[in-house]
């Protein structure tokens, strides 16, 4: 069926160009995995010139739903110049106040009121499903309103799931090459930029385990000299979505219903969850009454005229019995505070028969020779928004330490900034001297199509 194609396609430029030219090409192999890189070469020497705009492209079509997770994207000529770092929504909005209205990333910030935010998102389970989106997304960020993006001469670092599927890796491959025609791209998984920057910043270490717990999952991932061990991988799937549905449904059941209310509810989770070191201890303090219940705060709702944002009340401000007379709307909130976060350590609290995260990098590094193990024990390190839950790393290390022979070293590092460590260490990638021998050109694309981006690319 491609042989035919082909051959149909190569009869319309013999009717269109002089035949005598066309026969100089000499013999061409039709087979399917040359077939694109031999059309390609036809095409460029029929139009005279070597850089072009390719006549055809193969679309794959993806199933359309809604989807989670956001990616950072490197632009490589960006991250040399003085721009501020920013973290971008990966994702389109509705309001409904402007239904009618569609508002791309960081166009939130238009939105006079974000209460019955509606989203439309690229990812699914973490997985890029919804193409429309993105190119959207996409052509928002490198266009006027933004970057500027000159793709002639911009290379790419962007970020994808461990064991991606293929269609979705060949589909990503069509459209940063010949829809944005970037000049170079490497696609890559987050934890190996994240291992990258560690490795960078403790040059004597050998090996890491990244715990990698974002928006639609967490992954364990053991890195030894920049290589993940791959038997060893875990993925556990509880991650921030997860975390802010369940708060909703808790607040729905026991005070206001606010199950429309995604954008405010995971402001609420941001601002008044952390993870316990003592989940029961925790939980009797909070079914005290009065002042002995220190877990207990008020938390003040927006209502985006007099109050944008949402804030907890201060401990001398809380009216422990009676209402508010201010007229505020406020959630009185308990357990829920550490209640939600302790799914990541116990998914079965909820029905998910998985391992916690501190089991299941114990579990990981079993899986590994016996010699490595003490070098991934004390080179543990914390990635992703979901670790910025207060307590998060002391839980991590008590947990992990009990679970570990005593003769082992234990250390839990979190960084600076969890959620930008894994860009940094895209940075530093694109200014290795080895960087041109990671990525894969467009001239590389055009002549080897996918092929060598499975060559080159360990995802």
């Amino acid at each position: 069926m491609v042989q035919r194609k082909a051959i149909k396609m190569i009869r319309e430029l013999e009717n269109l160009l002089c035949k005598q030219r066309l026969e100089e090409l000499g013999h061409l192999s039709l087979k399917k995995k040359s077939l694109r890189g031999d059309l390609i070469r036809v095409f460029q020497y029929l139009k005279g010139g070597s850089r072009w705009r390719p006549l055809f492209t193969r679309r794959r079509q993806v199933a359309k739903e809604k989807a989670p997770a956001a990616r950072p994207v490197l632009t490589r000529r960006f991250s040399r110049t003085t721009f501020p770092l920013r973290v971008i929504p990966n994702c389109q909005f509705r309001s409904k106040t402007a239904r009618l209205k569609t508002f791309t990333a960081n166009q939130l910030d238009e939105i006079k009121d974000p209460s019955g935010l509606f989203y439309i998102l690229p990812f699914q389970k973490g997985y890029l499903v919804n193409w429309d989106v993105q190119r959207q997304v996409w052509d928002y960020l490198f266009g006027k309103e933004m970057y500027q993006v000159d793709f002639v001469d911009t290379n790419i670092i962007i970020t994808e799931p461990y064991f991606n599927f293929t269609s979705i890796q060949e589909s990503m491959n069509e459209i940063l090459f010949e829809e944005y025609q970037f000049q170079a791209v490497l696609r890559v998984n987050a934890g190996a930029l994240s291992a990258h920057r560690y490795f960078r910043d403790n040059p004597s270490e050998l090996c890491c385990i990244i715990v990698d717990s974002g928006y639609s999952f967490t992954h364990i991932v053991p890195y030894c000299r920049s290589k993940k061990k791959k038997e060893a991988i875990i993925r556990i799937n509880v991650g921030g979505k997860l975390l802010t549905n369940h708060l909703k449904e808790i607040i729905s059941y026991r005070q206001l219903h606010v199950m429309d209310e995604t954008h405010v509810i995971n402001q609420v989770k941001e601002d008044v969850c952390y993870v316990s070191q003592d989940f029961y201890k925790d939980m009797d303090i909070a079914k005290l009454k009065g002042e002995e219940n220190t877990v207990m705060v008020d938390y003040v709702l927006p209502d985006f005229s007099t109050i944008k944002k949402g804030f907890c009340k201060p401990r001398e401000e809380m009216v422990l019995s009676g209402k508010y007379k201010t007229g505020e709307q406020i959630l009185r909130l308990t357990n829920e505070r550490f209640a939600v976060p302790e799914i990541l350590f116990h998914p079965s609290d909820i029905g998910i028969q998985e391992m916690g995260i501190p089991e299941a990098i114990v579990h990981s590094i079993q899986n590994l020779p016996e010699e490595m193990q003490p070098h991934f024990f004390k080179n543990i390190v914390l990635t992703g928004g979901n670790t910025l839950f207060p307590g998060f790393r002391d839980r991590v290390y008590s947990e992990v330490r009990c679970l570990t022979p005593t003769d082992y070293d234990v250390s839990v590092v979190l960084p600076e900034n969890p959620i930008t460590y894994s860009w940094e260490g895209g940075k530093l990638i694109s200014e290795n001297d080895d960087f041109e021998d990671m990525i894969v050109t467009r001239e590389d694309y055009e002549e080897h199509g996918h092929n060598i981006c499975e060559e080159k690319f360990d995802i």
